[in-house]
């Protein structure tokens, strides 16, 4: 017999405070720690603190008011040479240095890697950014890679592959060296030749720089890189450094979709 778990939804104060301003996670990491955030009339410096519905929030005196149920989601065509996070330490190029002020609060739904381009979803939900990263919504990809597509590597596509050493490709301070490549949804061989080849292909993830992983274990280095499809939101003609919103239709398949995933979401929490 199942039963219904009755449940408070909660969640950390940093990613609370970070939905409710300006603030990066790491950014609200620190003003909680700085002692600039009240829950209630007492000030809350760890940054783990669970908060509920019932909680009142301030940052520097200023009572914080709940993201409303209203959402908007937009289409951003990442250049190469950004890199998909608020601020860099290094000073490099970040998204928020070309998408206008307006935007400065939405929140990237997954990440492209400072080479790659293309479609880059951002939202001021984050409950919608949530669903869609947790999603096993399709990414396409258009693929270029130095040399030829071999018949190995069209088998690891078909079938998936457990690499043990996968930091060909890897960023240089990636922690993780082992990796297990699903197989691809969809992918097509749309040129092949021993100086380069092109792909398209379709995973429902991307995590990691996967795909770099993947074609670097069989020696082939990814020259370029471009997601053109999130799910059925699609780049279309939208050009480099520029920003559309959903249209209806979109907007339409995003509802059903969130509603799936909450209906999906609910009928988990039971117990056996």
């Amino acid at each position: 017999m199942k039963k219904k778990i009755e449940t408070v939804e909660t969640t950390r104060l940093n990613k609370a405070i970070s939905e409710r301003t300006k603030l990066s996670r790491r950014e609200a990491d620190k003003a909680i720690q700085d002692g600039k955030v009240k829950v209630g009339h007492h000030i809350e410096t760890n940054p783990a603190r669970q908060v509920g519905p019932e909680d009142k929030l301030f940052y520097n005196g200023r009572f914080l008011k709940e993201p409303t149920s209203e959402y908007t989601v937009i289409v951003y065509c990442k250049p190469r040479g950004e890199l998909v996070t608020k601020k860099d330490p290094k000073e490099r190029k970040v998204i928020y240095d070309t998408l206008p002020k307006k935007y400065s609060h939405f929140i990237p739904i997954g990440r492209l890697d400072y080479a790659s381009e293309g479609v880059l979803l951002l939202t001021d939900s984050a409950k919608v950014a949530d669903a869609l990263m947790k999603s096993s919504l399709e990414r396409v990809y258009n693929i270029k890679i130095d040399g030829p597509v071999g018949e190995d590597m069209v088998q690891a596509m078909k079938e998936g592959l457990f690499v043990e050493d996968a930091s060909k490709g890897a960023h240089s301070h990636s922690k993780i060296k082992s990796m297990q490549f699903a197989p691809f949804n969809e992918f097509k061989v749309v040129k092949t030749s021993p100086n380069y080849s092109k792909l398209r292909v379709s995973i429902s993830e991307g995590k990691n720089r996967e795909l770099r992983r993947f074609f670097g274990f069989f020696d082939r280095n990814v020259l370029d890189l471009k997601r053109v499809a999130y799910g059925w939101i699609e780049l279309n003609n939208l050009p480099e450094g520029k920003v559309r919103f959903l249209d209806k239709k979109e907007y339409d398949q995003l509802h059903k979709f969130l509603k799936t995933s909450k209906k999906e979401t609910h009928d988990a929490q039971t117990d056996l």
